[in-house]
């Protein structure tokens, strides 16, 4: 039977669930194949599992809740067991792209947070290079025109304010979203540099060295584990 993509997401979110332990702390992520997480993770509590979760988002915040997962921020915490987040790309290294959901800012915080980071996705999220996906990069409403002008002339790329009901759309912060279509970003490290040392940009979507293994889904319903290389 071929999965569909729902069904993927499905599987992989529930062989995350399972390696949460009695007794963790974890780091919740953002988006479809995160609620599918939670969602498992929620029927193993039901069944008498001890856990706690610090969301990376109102949206995750709500959902972990739904499903009766305690909630408690990160400040009330030395760190996290655990961490399972999605991905928009990765690649075999395990350097990833995020925030598509505008969930980036507090997605990366809560993965430094992490002993340990599994990231979730299925197959068609794997790539040879970082770039396709538009790399969100979350700026400050003062002065993000700047900021993009200065993207776009260092790459020379187009870069698109992110709408939502022909507003721009605002981040839990507050902030705005530009999507940056690199197609490929030739040196990684490089531009998480370059970026990084822009005023007005709050963080961005790369996610470098933050993963230390990934669950990905395949339609036959594999589910094949990488490992980044140290």
């Amino acid at each position: 039977m071929i999965l569909t993509p729902e069904q993927i997401k499905q599987a992989v979110g529930q062989k995350a669930a399972t390696l949460v332990e009695d007794g963790m702390t974890i780091g919740a992520g953002t988006g479809t194949t995160a609620y599918w997480f939670i969602h498992s993770l929620g029927k193993r509590v039901s069944d008498g599992l001890k856990c706690r979760a610090v969301p990376t988002s109102v949206q995750t915040k709500l959902i972990l809740l739904e499903n009766n997962i305690p909630v408690i921020t990160l400040n009330e915490v030395a760190g996290l067991d655990l961490v399972v987040d999605g991905a928009d790309e990765i690649d075999h290294q395990l350097q990833l792209i995020k925030g598509g959901g505008g969930a980036l800012l507090q997605e990366k915080i809560v993965a430094f947070a992490g002993k340990k980071r599994i990231t979730i996705a299925d197959s068609t999220k794997l790539v040879q290079k970082l770039g396709q996906f538009a790399l969100p990069v979350e700026v400050l409403p003062f002065g993000y025109k700047m900021v993009q002008r200065y993207i776009e002339k260092k790459y020379a790329i187009t870069t698109r304010l992110r709408e939502k009901d022909q507003k721009p759309f605002l981040t839990d912060h507050g902030n705005y979203i530009l999507d940056c279509a690199f197609k490929v970003i030739p040196n990684l490290f490089e531009a998480n540099a370059f970026l990084n040392n822009i005023p007005g940009l709050v963080d961005h979507g790369l996610f470098l060295d933050m993963a230390d293994e990934a669950l990905i889904g395949y339609p036959s319903g594999e589910i094949r584990k990488i490992f980044r290389p140290f």
